[in-house]
């Protein structure tokens, strides 16, 4: 069985996300979803709509998703890699470059992003229409 694994906080679920969830399971069997927990969040200081709980029951019922991981660090990819038994990793280009140190311990593959869509864009959006 070929796993693969892609990472994020997936707020405000949307066509770009499903877009590449279906793209990464497409590439393998199975495929687990590493996301950012509301601390971990915190430390990148961001904040999620939605709490991680949330999050992780939205994935769940996505029917390309095998399986929720919570993302509580950035040096922990080397080890979900081995503990998870993954062979791929899926991540937009916009990170291109960035895992390549991971390399020597899967594939690692940049999908390009969805046009015009991203959650940034939504919030933006959605201030400017409570503005008026």
């Amino acid at each position: 069985m070929k796993k693969v694994i892609t990472y994020g906080t997936f707020d405000l679920l949307h066509w770009g996300h499903i877009n590449i969830l279906k793209r990464a399971k497409a590439l393998g069997d199975y495929l687990i979803v590493a996301i950012s927990t509301d601390e971990f969040n915190a430390l990148k200081n961001k904040k999620a709509y939605y709490s991680y709980e949330q999050r992780k029951m939205i994935l769940e019922a996505v029917r390309y998703v095998d399986e929720v991981i919570p993302e509580e660090k950035w040096e922990q990819k080397v080890e979900d890699i081995l503990d998870y038994n993954v062979d791929t990793l899926v991540m937009g280009d916009d990170w291109k470059g960035k895992f390549d140190y991971l390399k020597p311990y899967c594939e690692v593959i940049y999908l390009p992003r969805t046009a015009n869509i991203s959650t940034t864009k939504i919030k933006k959006e959605l201030l400017l229409a409570n503005a008026y």
